[in-house]
């Protein structure tokens, strides 16, 4: 008897296959290229591909009208999962364009750099329509290997290297915990498919101890992932080591990668069980937030300020998914799309000041008014932004983060949220009176590349428009979290 095998249609697999099929070319490519020319060709090749992933993705999220699957529910694509990947293509491409000087510079242009970003990348969108907790921890490892190499890249210095080492050894721990929480949920529910394990849940087979610790361990590992306290540890040295480049990178793609395995795991499978693991999301939500206050303060290194300051943020979208709601999903969407935009540009002018050895140390911004107005202006435009102050872009995330809470309950919850957001407003608008209100203690020649005006153009320009006419940010959201079937 001959026994037929499930239909697979790679046709959903299109943005993953190029970017797949980019990254083995361009391996094989960088084998053979030593000049500068070849090294160009090789990152515009790296930037269509990316560009070309994510209007596929987009297009995908356009003509979804439902959920489809393949590989027997192994691989899911939504519109979630298109929302997610069009995030995940931005948060590489906006990067690549604003460092390609910088990698020029410090001697980084290999095409090895190109192929492991591609390969954070390609393991980010396997994350967003993963179906199983197998092809979920796939996502997660391909992701985390390569951010690994790329944090230590700089070989020649300790710092680099000692980023990517803790860097490693921490997030292996972390992998591993989360791998025993897995097998500690399929040893409960009988299988690793989300569906399957929301359906077991939902009739409440299988809920006992050794289920609510391997959520609690999937969550923790998770947690790591987006940097969330007290799975933060690793964040501010491995941001200050790696090159800025990278941590450009590092500091949006694995984020939103990162949320991308939170919605798949609570939502697809955990859904029924949301009245125990949202009160463990707050929790983390609430140490993250205040963590990444007030450790902030003292910080003089700015890519450490800006790790805790992600660390804030990443508790800020943690309490939209601990609400459980619609409106939270779709506040947590938002919340990832404009801190997209925030922290690139934030990063842009930090890159752009670093050409000429300056931009890393908050003192490096004393009087920077006084010979680049328009630099400044935009430093303390983002900074605005990430404060959460209105009529930018940030007010309206946090805005729509702080209404779900407290329409889903959650009151105490939005009142530490806008209180540590005013903590955490204190070191953003430090890095402000620096600008303007201190004396300069170095002028140097600084020079604006196209790509990175570029890239200060189109961030500049999102975060007004997104904070003054949010309703296609908002719809686009929405849209996005309509297919969702399983609220709990």
């Amino acid at each position: 008897m001959s026994v037929s095998m499930p239909a697979i249609q790679l046709s959903l697999l299109f943005p993953e296959i190029i970017v797949a099929v980019a990254a083995m070319t361009l391996l094989l490519m960088s084998a053979w290229s030593s000049e500068h020319d070849d090294r160009s060709r090789i990152a515009i090749l790296v930037v269509l591909a990316v560009f070309l992933a994510g209007t596929v993705a987009l297009l995908d999220g356009v003509a979804a009208t439902k959920a489809a699957t393949t590989f027997s529910g192994l691989f899911v694509t939504d519109r979630l999962s298109s929302f997610l990947k069009v995030l995940m293509a931005l948060a590489t491409l906006l990067p690549l364009l604003l460092s390609w000087d910088y990698l020029k510079q410090h001697r980084l242009d290999e095409g090895e750099y190109f192929v492991l970003t591609l390969c954070a990348l390609l393991g980010g969108m396997i994350i967003a329509s993963s179906g199983d907790f197998m092809v979920l921890y796939l996502g997660i490892e391909l992701m985390s290997l390569s951010v690994y190499v790329l944090a230590a890249y700089r070989r020649d210095d300790l710092a680099s290297n000692e980023a990517g080492l803790k860097y490693f050894i921490l997030g292996s721990m972390a992998s591993g915990l989360m791998l025993y929480g897995m097998s500690l949920i399929y040893g409960t529910t009988g299988s690793t498919l989300f569906s399957q394990v929301h359906q077991v849940l939902a009739s409440g087979h299988g809920v006992g101890p050794l289920l609510h610790a391997g959520i609690i361990l999937v969550l923790a590992g998770l947690s790591f992932k987006i940097a969330a306290a007290p799975f933060h540890m690793w964040a501010p040295d491995v941001y200050q080591g790696a090159p800025t480049s990278v941590t450009a990178f590092m500091s949006v793609m694995p984020k939103i990668a990162g949320f991308a395995a939170f919605y798949r795991v609570l939502i697809d499978a955990f859904a029924p069980l949301h009245h125990q693991w949202g009160p463990v999301l707050q929790l983390i939500a609430i140490v993250s937030m205040v963590v990444g206050s007030l450790a902030a303060i003292a910080q003089t290194d700015l890519k450490r300020m800006l790790a805790y300051s992600s660390i804030g943020h990443a508790g800020y979208a943690l309490v939209g998914l601990a609400a459980g709601t619609p409106l939270g999903y779709q506040s947590v969407l938002i919340y990832l799309a404009i801190y997209l935009f925030m922290n690139v540009g934030t990063f842009a002018v930090v890159l752009v000041l670093s050409r000429a050895g300056i931009g890393e140390k908050i003192d490096d911004y004393r009087g920077l008014a006084q010979h680049k107005p328009l630099l400044a202006f935009l430093m303390a435009l983002f900074m605005f932004s990430m404060a959460g102050i209105p009529p930018l872009a940030g007010f309206i995330g946090k805005f729509q983060i702080f209404m779900a809470a407290v329409q889903a309950g959650l009151i105490p919850l939005a009142i530490i949220g806008v209180l540590t957001s005013a903590v955490g407003a204190f070191y953003y608008l430090r890095i402000v009176k620096l600008i303007y209100f201190d004396p300069a203690t170095d002028e140097r020649a600084v020079t604006v590349t196209p790509l990175s005006r570029l890239v200060l153009l189109v961030t500049t320009a999102v975060v007004l428009v997104w904070g003054i006419l949010p309703g296609s940010l908002i719809g686009w959201a929405e849209y996005s979290v309509k297919m969702l079937s399983r609220h709990g």
